[in-house]
């Protein structure tokens, strides 16, 4: 082999390699200073090996009887594709591990191949070629460390000419595989002419290659090829340079339709895609110590384009990168700095829905994948594992893509309270107690948002669905009462998915929001029980409210006005009701009862404080309203006071009032089910074709009428009954004509109820898991009610069974109720007559025996959704007997 020859197999060794534990080791094979021949001929040899190895994997020794477990030839092996077996030769390599000889038997490729090094040189050309075009495709690319199109397609074309792909694979693995090369390659130049880009595009690729040849010239070539130190040039450009360019906040110097036209070309061809495969799994771990380490995005923002260009490989989500490449990928990506991921999120945000949703398909394939065959619970906790984690903190990245490229308004935002929501006169010893550091911990803003500037609410329409970004098999093994352990108080140390609320469902959070309650009301009883005996005061551990029930609304709003007034602490002690004169002890299902009613009187049209649309079945606030805003206040306290423990109300209420509530004011758009009449000629009035001021004659002064039908003036503008609406001005009179609707009319009205509603809701991280569509789920319950998937998860006591008699009759007679009767039936049940989030199947109803045959009509537990059933003789009795109960229920007492 002459001295061309020998330089041709040299290059640096890899800086890490993907250890068989999942992790990476940095290992120098050479000392720092050493002979050059010397060098040389080591790197040669580990070449040879490695070549020696994957042959061994792939085609054997010969020996049948051979007895290493890692030869192709031995029994029981399992035969592997020739992606896996190139990696593997890597790991084999690092490890030492025993290497046959071949069998005099064997006769082929592997023979022959170890015959002499000059073959072991040439073996992943074809054999075709002579040593000499060999030599001359090499020698073309061998001082090649990073990429351009041009540069890609002129390799591409030559290995077509000459039937061996086997310099590009080369190329490809020495590249990928090393982070100052792939940050240096595929860099924006002046734009293509028409005819460059149509000549780039004409060429055509040649596929007829040897796959397995292909594949282990890419394991080899990575080997070889891998920077010594990937991070010691970064920032240098093509010429050697500091290349940093001055760039916009979402700009990249990578030109991307670029490295979109090479994957397209190269990825048909399935050994050139091996060696992108196995460039990614040497890239991976080099990136993560670049980015724990040495910090390397700080001194060139450049080193971003590396995770451009990978996300560019279409093919990510197949497979074979599941098992190792992408995890390891994920992992280091999860590594990049605020600022670089927020920079990532604006490019990404300017991509087209499907792009957007490729790479949310590419990490939620990793997360499933992993769950799946995964065997997670509470001892081996999805939260530990470094591959879902790490491909949830990507899939925030794209999230926030999402929501940037999607339809935003930043400008509409609701005024803070002018006055802060009173504290507790408790508020001292809750500092000697620690409570107040644990009550803040812990993100209730993300840093990502905070860093972008954006709030998940600022999108009215995102680029792809939120629903997308939810992984259902990862809720169901997600142990939510550790992870909100982690969210409130290991957040540094602990992974929550918590702070990740887009990938869980409403059902998850939920659950999540019912650990926060009950953890401070347990907090509000210990401090109670401290201070009865610090200072002697009277235990009171629960928010406590004894009503009349021909008196509700006034005995529980004059005591929780008193309580908001004196202590507003005291609201997020947990609710004890009592109905005076009924026996019946408050465990949750008189709460649910106090609620139903409370909301029956207060949202009754008759009182005044709300309009009721006879079209939409909505209400919204009175702008006319008799009612002090103290009324208001407290129907906000009650709102935070059900979602607080846990109660659904029969709440109807359109969109943009929970909009308001997480700080968004209303706007046009929002008139679609707040006012669909108005809407719809407010959006005739921007659509008109004529002359708006000729046709229509109107003015920028609107009116309304009152309670007592009288009409109210009001003027948009300044002297706007003089202010005529024309085709220039109608798109400012629609948006202030639904900013007085929506806003201004209600002004008063709606900061009272918000005022309130914070005092129970303002230490929750209810407005940082939530969006407004799932904050009316959480207060509302679900609409949808489906009594099979109740049969489903009902339970049952006392000697019943689902296959008893009176059981199977109970269900027929249910499932042959009108809607009407159905909802009497969950009313009388549990003490609401909505599903809660997630639909009946998350109710747990019991069906407990209640004796033999008799005349006695069902009871029911509303506190523990139990239902008391006698084993009545007939069908027809027990259709009769439930029918009185569930209409004629009202009212607690002892059994």
């Amino acid at each position: 082999m002459n001295s061309d020859e020998k330089e041709d197999c040299e290059c640096a060794p890899p800086q890490a390699e993907t250890s068989p534990a999942g992790g990476y080791d940095r290992e120098y094979e050479e000392p720092e200073i050493e002979n050059p021949e010397a060098s040389r001929m080591k790197r040669a040899a580990a070449k040879h090996l490695i070549e020696r190895y994957y042959h061994q994997l792939t085609e054997g020794c010969g020996n049948e009887s051979c007895s290493n477990s890692w030869c192709a030839s031995s029994v029981g092996f399992s035969r592997m594709d020739n992606n896996t077996a190139a990696v593997k030769a890597l790991e084999l390599y690092k490890v030492n591990a025993k290497l046959c000889d071949p069998h005099p038997s064997k006769k082929g490729t592997a023979s022959t191949y170890l015959e002499s090094s000059a073959h072991s040189n040439s073996a992943c050309s074809n054999r075709k070629m002579n040593d000499k075009d060999v030599h001359s495709v090499r020698d073309n690319f061998k001082d090649v460390n990073y990429l351009t199109e041009e540069k890609v397609y002129e390799i591409l074309d030559i290995c077509g000419e000459k039937e061996d792909y086997s310099p590009l694979i080369r190329v490809i693995g020495r590249v990928f595989s090393s982070a100052e090369g792939l940050v240096q390659s595929f860099r924006r130049s002046k734009p293509h002419t028409k005819e460059e880009l149509k000549s780039l595009q004409g060429k055509d690729e040649d596929k007829d290659e040897d796959e397995k040849e292909a594949a282990a010239c890419s394991a080899v070539a990575m080997e070889d090829d891998s920077p010594a130190a990937s991070s010691s040039r970064i920032g240098e450009g093509p010429s050697g340079e500091n290349d940093v360019q001055k760039l916009a906040p979402d700009e990249v110097s990578v030109d991307i339709e670029a490295v979109r036209r090479i994957y397209e070309r190269l990825l048909s061809n399935d050994k050139i895609e091996a060696a992108f495969l196995n460039a990614l799994v040497y890239l991976s771990p080099n990136i993560e110590c670049d980015l724990t380490y040495h910090n390397v995005y700080s001194r060139d923002p450049n080193y971003l384009n590396l995770f451009v260009i990978v996300m560019e490989n279409s093919n990510l989500h197949s497979p074979e990168y599941l098992e190792i490449a992408l995890p390891q990928f994920c992992k280091a990506m999860s590594k990049l700095p605020l600022a670089a991921q927020a920079k990532l999120a604006r490019l990404w945000s300017h991509y087209s829905a499907e792009q957007i949703r490729r790479m949310v398909e590419t990490f939620q394939q990793l997360i499933t994948y992993k769950v799946i065959f995964m065997e997670f619970n509470s001892r081996n906790l999805v939260n530990d594992d470094d591959a879902v984690v790490g491909a949830t903190k990507c899939l925030k990245i794209v999230y926030y893509a999402n929501v940037l490229g999607g339809d935003l308004d930043m400008e509409h935002n609701e005024e803070e309270d002018e006055e802060p929501i009173p504290e507790s006169s408790e508020l001292t010893l809750q500092e000697l107690l620690g409570e107040e550091r644990r009550n803040k911990k812990g993100p209730r803003v993300d840093p990502l948002e905070t860093e972008l500037g954006i709030r998940t609410n600022d999108c009215r329409r995102p680029l792809i669905p939120f629903e997308e970004f939810v992984n259902e098999p990862l809720n169901e093994v997600l142990e939510m009462d550790k992870d909100y352990t982690f969210f409130k108080v290991e957040t540094e140390n602990k992974f929550s998915f918590m702070t990740c609320p887009f990938i869980l469902n409403a059902v998850t959070k939920n659950l999540g929001l019912y650990y926060d309650n009950r953890i401070r009301m347990y907090s509000e009883r210990r401090i109670t029980v401290l201070y009865s005996l610090v200072q002697g005061q009277q235990l009171n551990p629960y928010l406590r409210l004894k009503v009349r029930r021909d008196h509700i609304i006034d005995d529980a709003l004059v005591r929780l006005e008193m309580i908001a007034m004196e202590n507003p602490a005291d609201l997020k002690k947990q609710l004890y009701v009592e109905f005076e004169g009924e026996q019946g002890v408050d465990e949750g299902g008189v709460s649910k009862e106090f609620f139903q009613l409370v909301v029956e009187e207060i949202f009754n049209p008759d009182i005044g404080m709300f309009t009721y649309d006879e079209r939409t079945k909505l209400f919204w606030f009175n702008p006319s309203s008799f009612e002090n805003e103290g009324q208001y206040t407290l129907i906000g306290i009650v709102l935070g006071l059900a979602i607080y423990n846990n109660c659904i109300l029969d709440v109807h209420f359109p969109m943009v009032v929970y909009r308001k509530l997480m700080g968004k004011k209303g706007t046009f758009r929002d008139l679609a089910d707040a006012n669909p009449v108005l809407y719809q000629s407010l959006k005739e009035l921007l659509e008109y074709e004529g002359s708006v001021e000729e046709d229509m004659m109107i003015t920028f002064q609107i009116s309304q009428t009152d309670l007592f039908g009288n009409p109210l003036m009001y003027d948009l503008r300044e002297n706007g009954d003089k202010i005529p609406v024309t085709n220039e001005n109608r798109k400012d009179f629609v948006a202030q004509y639904a900013e007085y609707m929506l806003n201004k009319s209600v002004e008063k009205q709606f900061k009272a109820f918000r005022r309130g509603f914070h005092m129970v809701t303002n230490e929750s991280p209810l407005k940082y898991l939530f969006r407004p569509e799932e904050i009316e789920l959480l207060i509302c319950g679900s609409r949808n009610l489906d009594f099979l998937a109740l049969e489903e998860t009902t339970e049952y006591d006392g000697g019943y069974n689902r296959h008893s008699r009176i059981i199977k009759e109970f269900w027929e007679t249910l499932h042959s109720f009108g809607e009407e009767q159905k909802r009497l039936f969950l009313q009388f049940t549990t003490g609401t007559d909505r599903a809660p989030v997630g639909g009946l199947g998350k109710l747990k109803m019991i069906i407990a025996k209640n004796g033999p045959d008799t005349d006695r009509l069902p009871t029911s537990h509303t506190c523990f959704n139990v239902l008391l059933l006698p084993e009545y003789s007939s069908k027809e009795k027990l259709r009769e007997r439930l029918l009185k109960a569930i209409t004629y229920a009202k009212g607690f007492g002892m059994l």
